[in-house]
């Protein structure tokens, strides 16, 4: 063991007896008593030496045996402790790969405070790696998010949508304007490969087969399609279980969710039910709007808020596939210009749909 106090926490004495690490109050800790000579060993536990040594530094300063053990127990205890050797094979391969490290060194600290284990954050990025998951579309919030996920560490991010470039589409992070006029499928693949920090890993490099698309992230170029989906489109997702989000901007309003869960969540069935019984002249108006947005040549999508849509989708979408179940679980958050007031709407199972989400007891309900 080589024991590293996680760097990704601003250290400070909130009096000479207590250190506080971390500013934010979602992930700050605060540990003490520390006296004056434990104090002195926090520098040291840097991920630079193992025990032994540190052991031995500990004794030629005059401190008690067990001093070291005793503090490396009580930082792993607090979820302030990593490990340069931890995590396992698929670690140890990510560690041979200095330019993959490089590049996401911001996400491993960002890993370190989510999984308090050491060695979680290399972990994390392995088994990002090992991910596969499909964005459908990609104009200004499908691109950028499919960007952010492959620059993310995601191993397999594959780009669906038909058609060639237009000059709509382009957006920073996304889709640049050397892609005009390319295939889109083609143009995303280029973008996907210059995010990913280093080489994604081939199938060879994992056991067993390919891996089955853990997410599908619905980010159409008509925001519509985002606002009010198709049943009949997610119905495969329903019945293979594949977890779906959707995200996109839709005139002057972002969405962002829900993240489905087949068979534990509302779907785009049952969002369509609970509209037809809240409004009846839903459909009629569902089906002229979708004959409308196929006529049009170019839809309102202020840049800024699609920026800010799929940067949020995005951080969703790795917030689930690193174990976790973000806001948009059963959830849809919107954000209207010109406020920008984001506003979560929960999304609730139809009893009539056949996802069966609403046969789940209301105790075990996800995201309630």
């Amino acid at each position: 063991m080589y024991p590293k106090v996680k760097p990704a926490l601003a250290r400070a004495w909130r009096d000479l007896q207590t250190v506080q690490f971390g500013v934010t109050p979602a992930h700050a800790v605060v540990l003490g008593p520390v006296d004056t000579a434990t104090g002195s060993l926090l520098d040291r536990i840097d991920g630079t030496r193992g025990m032994e040594l540190l052991r031995a530094e500990a004794a030629a300063v005059g401190l008690p045996e067990g001093q070291v053990d005793a503090l490396v127990r009580r930082l792993a205890a607090a979820g302030l402790l990593d490990d340069a050797t931890a995590g396992g094979p698929r670690a140890q391969a990510v560690r041979k790969r200095p330019e993959t490290l490089e590049r996401l060194g911001p996400d491993l600290g960002s890993l370190s405070l989510v999984h308090r284990d050491p060695g979680g954050d290399l972990r994390g990025v392995a088994a990002r790696r090992a991910i596969r998951v499909q964005v459908r579309g990609s104009g200004r919030v499908g691109g950028v998010i499919a960007g952010v996920l492959a620059g993310a560490g995601v191993g397999r991010v594959e780009v669906l949508d038909g058609g060639r470039v237009e000059a709509a589409d382009v957006a920073p992070g996304g889709l640049g304007p050397g892609s005009i006029g390319r295939l889109r499928a083609e143009a995303a693949t280029g973008l996907v490969r210059t995010s990913a920090p280093g080489r994604a890993p081939r199938t060879a490099e994992h056991e067993g087969p390919e891996p089955g698309v853990s997410l599908v992230v619905v980010a159409p170029r008509d925001g519509l399609q985002a606002w009010a989906p198709d049943p009949g489109l997610a119905a495969d997702w329903i019945a293979t279980g594949t977890p779906h989000l959707y995200a996109g901007v839709l005139e002057g309003t972002g969405l962002v969710g829900p993240l489905v869960l087949p068979g534990a969540t509302a779907c785009a069935g049952c969002m369509e039910r609970d509209r037809v019984e809240a409004d009846p002249a839903w459909p009629r108006m569902l089906v002229q709007w979708r004959s409308a947005h196929r006529r049009r040549t170019t839809a309102a999508c202020d840049l800024g808020l699609a920026t800010a849509v799929a940067g949020l989708a995005a951080a969703h979408a790795l917030s689930f596939l690193d174990g976790e179940l973000p806001a948009s679980t059963a959830s849809r958050w919107e954000a209207a210009l010109p406020g920008l007031h984001w506003e979560q709407t929960p999304v609730h199972p139809h009893p009539a749909c056949p996802c069966a989400a609403a046969r789940v007891p209301a105790e075990q309900e996800v995201g309630s």
